[in-house]
């Protein structure tokens, strides 16, 4: 006599301790990799940009940094909503191999620009699987772990995108020692002279943007390894996930032209053609509109298929769309004062005469590398802030946390640029308060976003909040370089203004849900 076999539940397995290890560390390792690829243009743009533009350089560099920062973030924005999109319909594995692959081999290419365009066009397919990767991770991890987790797992999350922050830095200090190491490998593997030299001179930032193509090997890892999440499959067991439909994605690409166009009203380009002040305004406004229009058709075409079939309610509906819109407000505040302002930190560093006591401290050899030792100083920051920002979240609640990190955000903002005007150990200590302190923000959103969504619109749903925050944060950076012709090339002051956006997000928190106690809905 055999014993009797359990009845199905209809409700997926929960994964073993195995697959939920796998996924959370294909899942660190890709962040990892997009915190690497962020952090490759704040590192290398000055370099790069120098080389590409020539004679043309000192008038034209910050425009095209600021404006390869936007184009970028856009890029950004619409990989979390095209990547969300295909995460809710075919599955969050399957989507996040292909958000990897399409990160890193645009990355990679970016090493072979011979423009400052070409640069902005690639870091722009670059950032589209990026914004996606971001999407798919958060919501299989919250999907997978345990509520008891979720805010540790949440900080580890925006801790490995500023490891591979800091990764960066280091590997461009380390090549500068073994530099000439690297050319003999590359000339014994059969590249020619020139070629060896034209992608190691100039700080190396194209053999840096090359290195950035290693990440594609991580979906090896994925396929092989990392199970789809059992919520997902429940949702597409029952029919949830049909209601997508591909011509919907039509509105996100004009969404993403409308996008792309403001960062066009306010590049060189523009300038050249003499466009008004007011004509820019009135073409970013009209942009705005239609790229938020873009980006939320989607969502609302699904909703009101939904609301149809039965599925979900009016009330639902209406919830989740606001819900999209609250999360957008809190990501582009955020979003902002780290693009607007602490974003450009390592290329100011590299502008200011040094402080003696820095060679005494740390040496000859750091002090010639500012760049880098800020992006070091700030990343560090960055993953230890990361963690205590998720921890705090679940401790105290979502919107306190989130209003005091606004308020630890401007204060530290306003520290690091009033009170600084050389390159030492003030300063980087300083830039690891910064740093810390406005990166926060992305250990607090991978544990909040996820609970203000269900399960069947969750990839999307945060997707479109973190990502379209990306909108607005490109569209608000733009003005660094107006606010720092506007001051006199004063930049201090430039990044100092645009920190007071951290007041806004003070006050937008609590108009959004305390969901401390309520966990991810179904």
């Amino acid at each position: 006599m055999t014993d009797p076999q359990p009845q199905s539940s209809g409700k997926a397995p929960p994964p073993g301790c195995g697959a939920k290890l796998a996924t959370l560390t294909a899942a660190l390792l890709g962040w990892m990799f997009d915190g690497f690829e962020m952090g490759l243009f704040p590192l290398t743009g000055k370099p790069a940009l120098q080389e590409l533009l020539g004679e043309s350089s000192a008038t034209t560099s910050d425009q095209w940094f600021g404006v390869i920062m936007a184009v970028f973030l856009v890029g950004a924005a619409s990989g979390g909503v095209l990547f969300g999109w295909l995460g809710d319909k075919i599955g969050r594995v399957r989507a996040m191999s292909l958000s990897i692959v399409t990160y890193a081999l645009f990355t990679g290419l970016c090493g072979f620009a011979t423009e400052a365009w070409h640069i902005a066009g690639l870091r722009f397919f670059a950032s589209l699987g990026m914004g996606g990767e971001w999407s798919l991770g958060v919501a299989l991890v919250n999907e997978i772990w345990p509520g008891k987790s979720r805010a540790f797992i949440a900080g580890l999350i925006g801790s490995a995108a500023n490891v591979g922050f800091l990764l960066v830095a280091v590997l461009s200090m380390e090549l500068a020692r073994v530099i000439d190491q690297i050319q003999s490998v590359l000339l014994q593997i059969g590249l020619n002279a020139e070629s060896a030299d034209s992608l190691l001179r100039n700080s190396a930032w194209r053999f840096l943007m090359i290195t950035g193509a290693v990440p594609a090997l991580l979906i090896f890892f994925i396929r092989l390894f990392v199970p789809e999440s059992g919520r997902w499959k429940e949702e597409h067991a029952a029919g949830k996930t049909s209601n997508w439909s591909n011509s919907d994605l039509l509105a996100v690409l004009l969404g993403c032209i409308s996008a792309i166009m403001i960062v066009v009203v306010w590049s060189p380009i523009a300038s050249q053609l003499q466009l008004p002040g007011t004509a820019a305004i009135i073409l970013t406004v009209l942009g705005l509109i239609v790229a938020l229009t873009g980006f939320m058709h989607p969502v609302r075409k699904y909703l009101r298929r939904s609301v149809t079939s039965g599925t979900i309610t009016r009330q639902t509906a209406r919830q989740i769309t606001v819900r999209m819109l609250f999360g957008a407000s809190l990501a582009g505040i955020a979003l902002l004062g780290t693009w607007g302002a602490v974003q450009w930190a390592p290329k100011w560093s590299a502008e200011l005469p040094l402080q003696n006591p820095t060679q005494a401290i740390f040496g000859r050899r750091l002090a010639a590398y500012p760049r880098e030792m800020t992006q070091i100083s700030m990343a560090i920051g960055a993953i230890i802030s990361t963690i205590l920002a998720a921890v705090a979240a679940g401790r105290f609640g979502r919107r306190i946390t989130y209003a005091a990190l606004c308020v630890g955000s401007l204060a530290s903002t306003w520290y690091f640029y009033g009170l600084h005007d050389s390159f030492g150990s003030g300063f980087l200590i300083a830039a690891f308060l910064a740093g810390g302190v406005t990166s926060s923000f992305y250990g607090f959103f991978p544990l909040y976003f996820p609970e203000l969504f269900p399960t069947a619109v969750r990839a999307t749903g945060q997707g479109f909040a973190f990502n379209f925050g990306r909108i607005l944060a490109a569209i608000g950076g733009l003005q660094t370089t107006t606010l720092i012709n506007y001051f006199g090339n004063d930049f201090p002051r430039a990044g100092m203004t645009m920190a007071g956006i951290y007041v806004l997000g003070i006050l937008v928190v609590w108009l959004g849900p305390e969901t401390k106690e309520t966990g991810l809905p179904e």
